[in-house]
């Protein structure tokens, strides 16, 4: 029996449907997303405001974000772990502060009791 002959038509077909389809979706999924400036001309102007005044804040939060990225690529560990890290010694760091302002304040009213010529309570 002889093979079969090679179909030249379906092959390409094939190809034009793949190249289309390869081509075509991302080209069409490009054109169709807006871009962010069209999405924030459809914000109402309460909204615009609000996003233009929270710019700055944003901006700062993402360049925070990004140091602390790369302060913890620097270590061996993985990037992760050392993001966890860091975020448990600022907690640390912060209930110190809070516990020594507490600390203060009480310090502070004990003073003002003798100030006034109050017992100290203990």
């Amino acid at each position: 029996m002889a093979p079969k002959p090679t179909n030249y038509w379906l092959w390409a077909k094939m190809l034009a449907g793949g190249g289309l389809i390869a081509v075509g979706g991302p080209y069409l999924t490009m054109k169709l997303t807006p871009t962010e400036e069209e999405l924030f001309k459809k914000y109402n102007p309460e909204l615009q405001a609000r996003s233009l005044a929270n710019r700055g804040k944003k901006e700062q939060e993402f360049e925070d974000f990004v140091t602390n990225m790369k302060e913890a690529a620097k270590s061996d560990k993985h990037i992760w772990i050392s993001l966890k890290e860091m975020e448990d010694r600022k907690k640390s760091a912060a209930l110190a502060q809070n516990r020594k302002d507490a600390e203060d304040e009480k310090e502070r009213q004990k003073q003002m009791r003798l100030d006034a010529g109050l017992q100290p309570t203990a």
